[in-house]
Parts: structure tokens; sequence; C-alpha cells
């Protein structure tokens, strides 16, 4: 016959079991979450910032070339006003303009270019950030163990059967002392000196 104690028992230890598991299932997911949203985060100041260095060293750069055209435009005036009124006119003057006029290009096409490898390393390092940031993600965002229905219930009918026996051999929940292990001694009634009854 079964103990309603010791069922209870199994039954309490199988809930608890779950409500546990739900618990600890619950917090995980609350973890992942806030961790996904804090790696979003990252990941997006980190290319912002990224971002915002790009466009200042776009005007940095814009600014270099519009410096460089401007003194060059100076020393071609300059250079023509000295040889005007040197009286120097012909293919020198004319060389040493050009001569202006490609060192500036010069520049300019090394700032250029410049900056077109500093976009293609940013491009890489972009590219970088977000894989760095979807392993960060998966990382994060590991299978969630669901509450284990049956490991539970198996774990509670033992509890039950553990309790169900610890009773028996302490002789708790049984209907007779025969059953409890009390053993059934007769009574000798010639040792008894007082009334008799039968």
């Amino acid at each position: 016959m079964c103990n309603p104690i010791a069922i209870g028992l199994g039954i309490l230890q199988t809930g608890s079991s779950i409500i546990g598991q739900k618990q600890q299932a619950k917090a995980q997911e609350r973890a992942q979450r806030n961790a996904s949203i804090a790696e979003q985060q990252r990941y997006l100041t980190e290319v912002s910032a990224s971002r915002l260095k790009e466009r200042q060293e776009k005007v940095a750069a814009a600014q270099r070339i519009q410096q460089s055209t401007t003194k060059a435009r100076e020393a071609r005036a300059t250079a023509r006003v000295s040889a005007g009124e040197s009286g120097v006119a012909g293919l020198s003057v004319d060389a040493l303009i050009n001569d202006m006029t490609r060192k500036e290009a010069e520049f300019s096409f090394s700032v250029q270019q410049q900056m077109q490898f500093a976009n293609m390393n940013r491009q890489l390092g972009f590219e970088d950030s977000a894989n760095r940031s979807r392993m960060n993600l998966l990382s994060i965002n590991k299978p969630i163990a669901q509450p284990n229905y049956l490991g539970a219930a198996l774990s509670g009918a033992q509890t039950g059967l553990s309790a169900f026996s610890a009773m028996n051999s302490a002789g708790i929940g049984q209907g007779s002392p025969a059953a409890a292990g009390t053993p059934n001694v007769p009574i000798d009634n010639s040792l008894y000196k007082g009334p008799t009854f039968n």
C-alpha cells in the first residue's frame, strides 16, 4: 500500500524541480537579452566612432588640398609677376609654372591616395567589427535548457520511493503493530494475580 506522505514528497520534489528549472531558464533568457543589447550598443558605438573619424579625416584632407592649391596659385602668380618685372619670358617661365602645377597635382594625388587607403582599411575594419559582433552574439545566445519534465518526475519518484522505504523501515504509516515489525507475543495469564478476563 502506498504511503500518502511518500507520494506527497515525490510530487513536491517534482514540482519544485520544474519550477526551479523554469526560473533558471527565464533568468538565462534575461541575461542573454541584456548581454545582446549591450553588444549591439558596443558595435554601434564602435562604428559611429569610426565614421566620425572618417569624416574628420576627409575634412582635414580637403583642407590640405585647398591650402596646397591656394599656395600653388599664389606661387604661380608671384613667378609671373617676377618674370614680367625682370623682363624674363618664354619657355623658362612656362617650365617654372608647369613645375609648380605638377607639384600641386602630385600633392593632391598623394592626399587622395592616402584617403583611399584609409577608406579601404576602414572598410576592412567595419567587416572585422561586424564579424566580431556576430561571434559575440553567437557566444552570448547559446541554447537555453528547458525544463526536463521526465527527469523531474523520475527524481520525484525516486524521492518518494526513498521516503516510502525509510518510513517502512521506521514503522511509520503502517496499519498494525505486526505490519510495523513489532512481534505479536501471546500473553501468559498464569503469571497475572489479579482478576482474569475471558
